[in-house]
């Protein structure tokens, strides 16, 4: 296997053919914020668009990584091209590291079809959203036809994050009772497909019925929101999972919002990513800008309020 390189260019060719070794390499410029990772992502954007992503989220221990590791599974049974890009918002993580429990996924590794990713926030959800999103157009411009996107919890950060797939699907248990609570709070935005996941507990039948009460409170649209039972660890209810995430698709195709979500998802990342550079831009000008520091001075001294010291530092930007 030739030598993968280290810039843009040498990464190009590689990772557009569908190289593993190439496609790691321009994820980890990326998560390390060398400019060569966002030469690349320039390089290829143009050939990107083609992937399904596919957003799983909710609570640690329902066993969405089993159930990743099952839609892999039958992704490759059809000769699909699938990628797995797993985000901790908590742990920092080493490039390639698999999160705790991913012992699922790792009969995929030795397939050259598969790609599993994991990335780690090291505290930063700005950059950690940033480099997500990179990550993911790598991935589709390397080929993979499918691109499951997988984050721990259902906060608002992950929610965030999720916000780059085209179909979102919230894993759920039975006793889980909080994400219910998450959904009729309104904390999460409804998801495209609901999944109760290891249906064999005595309270799968309490909670869906709770989930389909919560659902009706929620405006109708014309998608119906299916709730699928599975036990991902023995495969069952997975083709059926499947099915409804193709059907998804294909339904936001035909109506138009397919485009309509990744036009709000792409305008949401620039914005998100001009915001998150302007922060750090000015985080470090004022840094060593005494005048800035007199500033901040003034505001701890209860002499100035924040509102107003923040007016001041965006004129002197301006």
């Amino acid at each position: 296997m030739p030598a993968v390189g280290r810039t843009a260019q040498d990464l190009v060719e590689p990772l557009l053919a569908g190289d593993k070794r190439a496609l790691a390499r321009a994820i980890s410029l990326v998560e390390n914020d060398d400019p060569e990772g966002w030469a690349l992502v320039r390089e290829v954007y143009p050939r990107t668009g083609s992937a399904a992503m596919v957003g799983f989220t909710g609570p640690p221990g329902v066993g969405k990584s089993t159930l990743i590791g099952a839609l892999v599974k039958h992704a490759r049974e059809r000769g699909r091209q699938v990628a797995v890009l797993s985000i901790d918002p908590s742990s920092p993580f080493t490039q390639g590291a698999l999160l705790g429990d991913r012992i699922r996924l790792t009969e995929h590794f030795l397939d050259p079809g598969v790609f599993i990713r994991s990335m780690a926030s090291r505290g930063s959800l700005g950059g950690l959203s940033e480099a997500t999103l990179q990550a993911a157009l790598l991935m589709d411009a390397a080929g993979k036809e499918e691109v499951f996107l997988e984050t721990v919890g259902v906060g608002q950060a992950e929610v965030d994050i999720i916000d780059h797939a085209d179909t979102v699907v919230l894993a759920l248990m039975p006793g889980s009772g909080d994400s219910i609570q998450a959904l009729k709070a309104g904390v999460m935005e409804i998801p495209d497909i609901i999944v109760v996941n290891k249906a064999d507990h005595p309270l799968t039948d309490t909670m869906i019925r709770e989930i389909r009460g919560t659902l009706s409170l929620a405006p109708q649209g014309d998608w119906r929101v299916p709730i699928v039972r599975t036990e991902a660890a023995r495969g069952e209810g997975v083709a059926e999972l499947a099915e409804k995430i193709a059907e998804h698709r294909e339904h936001i195709r035909a109506a138009g919002t397919l485009e309509q979500r990744r036009r709000r998802n792409l305008m949401n990342e620039v914005i998100g990513l001009a915001a998150h550079r302007l922060r750090r831009r000015l985080e470090e000008s004022v840094r060593d800008d005494a005048e800035a520091q007199s500033l901040l001075d003034e505001v701890v001294a209860r002499r100035i309020d924040p509102a107003t010291a923040a007016a001041r530092l965006l004129e002197r930007e301006a």
